[in-house]
């Protein structure tokens, strides 16, 4: 079994479109997508079909429940990315309903017993809206710690669109680090960050996603993926809809 996990979209068709593109070349049996497919970028009804048709699991992100309710603890630019990505949801179209419903069931977690692995888009202990970052492995805190007491093997996350592995002794990988690839040890626990494949923000401005596939002795093998895509492209539709900041198109330029 082989399996592509993609996050964090956030309403950027061209980068969705590279990756489902790539994922193809990819013979995966399967496509989880951890959330926030919409948010911030100027496609969100047409990548909302895209992951609908193409991924066979798609848990809710911060961005959704946003858009379902209101936008608490959102910064400013994002509440009102997040308020027009309400409006073309809410605009009437064939696929109103559709698209609504499939936002409003998509569940918060997902645990896959054969991988002992569980999926979500924030933490293994707030699956919407706790952000893990890099930088925390180093600060002695306690918060890594009782993260991985909450996981059995493997968690998949996004969030914070910077891909990268926590391991059990307070690191962070970066997937250059481990020259994009790395073997998950049965014995050991992983936090995985899978990355964002509409909006990088770790000074790399390709898409990124992740492969994992299951060896003959019970190993998981991880594959971190970069993906081009025309980000001039999505950034200059950003910048002619003025209810989103020109930032959030700038930053598809820089990957920051």
């Amino acid at each position: 079994m082989k399996r592509a996990i993609i996050s964090d979209i956030h309403a950027n068709l061209e980068a969705l479109q590279a990756v489902m593109e790539d994922i193809e070349k990819q013979n995966v049996n399967e496509i989880i997508c951890l959330g926030d497919v919409i948010g911030y970028g100027a496609n969100p009804l047409e990548c909302l079909d895209i992951v609908i048709q193409k991924c066979q699991k798609c848990l809710l992100g911060n961005h959704e429940l946003g858009a379902l309710f209101d936008p608490e603890g959102f910064n400013g630019s994002a509440a009102r990315a997040i308020f027009w990505t309400r409006e073309q949801l809410q605009a009437p179209s064939e696929r109103r309903d559709e698209r609504w419903e499939f936002i409003n069931m998509n569940p918060r977690k997902y645990y896959l017993e054969d991988w002992k692995a569980l999926f979500v888009h924030g933490s293994p202990r707030n699956p919407l809206n706790e952000y893990v970052f890099s930088d925390e492995v180093y600060e002695g805190s306690k918060k890594i710690e009782m993260l991985f007491n909450i996981i059995t093997h493997v968690c998949f996350q996004g969030h914070t669109h910077i891909p990268g592995v926590f391991t059990q002794d307070h690191r962070f990988l970066s997937p250059d680090e481990i020259n994009y690839e790395l073997d998950l040890q049965p014995d050991l626990k992983y936090m995985i960050n899978v990355g964002s494949v509409g909006q990088s923000r770790d000074g790399i401005a390709k898409a990124c996603y992740v492969t994992v596939e299951e060896k003959e002795n019970g190993v998981l093998h991880l594959v971190y993926h970069r993906v081009e895509y025309s980000n001039q492209t999505a950034a200059e539709k950003i910048y002619q809809i003025s209810a989103i900041d020109q930032f959030q198109g700038d930053r598809l330029l820089s990957g920051r």
